[in-house]
């Protein structure tokens, strides 16, 4: 493995930074009449204005010689073949043929699995029709109204996000609900909501045996049992996502209805698989297969479109000159769009858990940085709350602006505001505040002298702040499924340039070994281990708050 920071391209970026850092983006765009014509790029329905960056064609030009070097063409393409580029799991990493809607072969150990994947969306297609058409009784022979998923990460984070995103796509007599947290208050209050004669509960977990999922779930069996007063009625009002069909069998849930995914599909790309079927259950097969499609014309995209004109490639490559030249540690997703509001988690776990790693493929330490903090809220929350830092605070957060130009089901006058905020924040960010026009504008207001001359470097804003601006034609499921596969393929684009696996996450199994040990203290089921003075004294603190239990 090359040593990145030993590319000719990487040292020529430098050379290049020492001058492009001195750079304005309002003479840039002052000297290019043109520049946002050229800066612009459009797959599907999803627009991207990366125009608003500290860029130039010399920058593009290093950066996309950087990502030459780094071997991104040849990483692309093993992901695509099924090659098991997952080295520490000796995994191949296929969340492309989840959505792969050529059906052309895609190859694990010699085995297609698009027969497998494609046998697995038929049988969610059906369950999800019996259930959406009231075929589907519960055990007072009434039909679901109610669906509850159970899981934690991807089996979370990614059907909430889409089922939250895609509202008004979802089924009038569903109500979703999505547990995750072991903290029992969660359940609780979910469980006050629904009905167990109408209410489907699905549990994933790929071993069945996660912790956190399996106590929520055990917890709303016993819910359900108390009412029901019937074993058998589980398996009307419970299924699972696993591959451990005798934990599920155990479970009570009948194996027919326990949906299969596969060791290739990592759980923050998984909702693609049978990860997704509260997704299906919500929004139907057509709008699921929506989904796929959108996903597949962005693969296809980042598989084939020049790294020049590649979506996923350019946000990439100027997010690394972000971060590993102007020292940018942080990103800030903002989508103006309330249906979005789940986005900025789902891209901080898809980013963070990827490529939060200091350890390269070979072994190697890093030595540079890697993945920002992913960070973010709605746009107009967020320009009154941290949009204060980003316009004047001493950090540099490039910003992805995210909003939809079409404004289907907006009440009226409410889009055109919300859209005004989008173009006018990313001017702001990009233009500034200049201390003349300071002046002018506080002259134009009536002040002069020593009062005007002492607020004047309190509204001085600097600008050239980088921006973002990606533009749906308006949030359906095609087009939000290009949006989730833009931000995977730029997150692997940024992984293969570092030279780490963006696709395992070993950095989340320390806490959960010593939870368990720490558990069975605190349950009594173990004697006291060896732990550091803090440690101690919060287990004491806890068995001296709980001694009457």
């Amino acid at each position: 493995m090359s040593e990145l920071t030993q590319l000719p391209a990487w040292q020529k970026l430098w050379d290049h930074f020492a001058d492009a850092k001195q750079l304005h983006m309002r003479e840039l765009f002052e000297s290019d009449p043109e520049r946002a014509e050229r800066y612009g790029l459009e797959v599907g329905g999803l627009f991207l204005d990366y125009s608003k960056n500290r860029i130039t064609d010399e920058t593009l030009q290093g950066l996309m010689q950087l990502a030459r070097e780094a071997g991104l063409p040849e990483r692309i393409k093993s992901m695509f073949k099924g090659e098991k580029i997952n080295t520490t799991e000796n995994r191949a990493v296929l969340h492309v043929a989840l959505r792969n809607r050529t059906n052309s072969p895609i190859f694990v150990d010699g085995e297609d699995v698009m027969p497998k994947v494609n046998s697995v969306l038929e049988r969610m297609g059906k369950f999800a029709h019996a259930v959406r058409s009231g075929e589907w009784l519960g055990y007072t022979n009434q039909p679901i109204t109610d669906i509850v998923n159970i899981g934690i990460g991807g089996s979370d984070l990614g059907p909430l996000m889409v089922c939250s995103a895609l509202r008004p796509f979802g089924h009038p007599r569903m109500n979703m609900h999505f547990v995750s947290n072991v903290d029992g208050a969660q359940l609780k209050e979910t469980l006050k909501k629904v009905h167990s004669e109408t209410t489907l509960f699905v549990v994933e977990s790929k071993t069945f045996t996660t912790q956190e999922t399996l106590t929520n779930a055990l917890t709303a069996r016993d819910w359900f049992l108390q009412r029901a007063r019937d074993e058998k009625a589980v398996a009307k009002h419970f299924v699972a996502v696993s591959t451990n069909q005798k934990a599920v069998a155990d479970f009570g849930i009948d194996p027919s209805n326990m949906f299969e995914f596969w060791d290739w599909v990592g759980g923050r790309y998984s909702l693609w698989s049978a990860i997704g079927l509260p997704i299906m259950l919500y929004l139907g097969e057509e709008n699921f297969t929506e989904l796929l499609n959108g996903a597949h014309i962005m693969d296809q995209h980042f598989r084939n479109a020049p790294f020049e004109q590649n979506m996923p490639v350019l946000l990439a490559m100027i997010g690394i000159w972000y971060i590993n030249y102007f020292g940018g540690g942080s990103h800030v997703i903002a989508p103006y769009d309330q249906y979005l509001h789940r986005l900025p988690a789902f891209i901080q776990q898809l980013d963070m858990e990827s490529n939060g790693k200091q350890t390269r493929t070979d072994g190697s330490p890093v030595n540079f940085e890697t993945a920002p903090i992913i960070w973010g809220e709605t746009g107009i929350n967020g320009q009154h709350a941290f949009f204060q830092l980003l316009h004047q605070g001493t950090h540099i957060s490039p910003i992805d602006l995210i909003a939809s130009l079409e404004s289907r089901g907006s009440l009226p006058g409410h889009h055109e505001i919300l859209l005004a905020n989008v173009f006018a924040q990313a001017e702001a960010f990009m233009r500034g505040k200049t201390a003349e026009e300071v002046r002018e504008e506080l002259a134009a207001q009536g002040m002069k002298g020593e009062a005007l001359e002492a607020l004047v470097p309190h509204k001085v804003f600097a600008g050239n702040r980088p921006t973002n601006t990606l533009l749906m034609s308006f949030l359906d499921p095609r087009n939000l499924g290009s949006l989730i596969a833009a931000y995977e393929h730029k997150i692997f684009v940024q992984g293969v340039i570092w030279g780490i696996n963006s696709f395992d996450q070993w950095g989340v199994e320390l806490g959960k070994q010593l939870a368990k040990t720490i558990h069975g203290e605190l349950t009594g089921k173990l004697k006291s281990a060896e732990h550091d003075s803090s440690t101690r004294r919060l287990i004491q603190l806890y068995r001296q708050a709980n001694k009457s239990k």
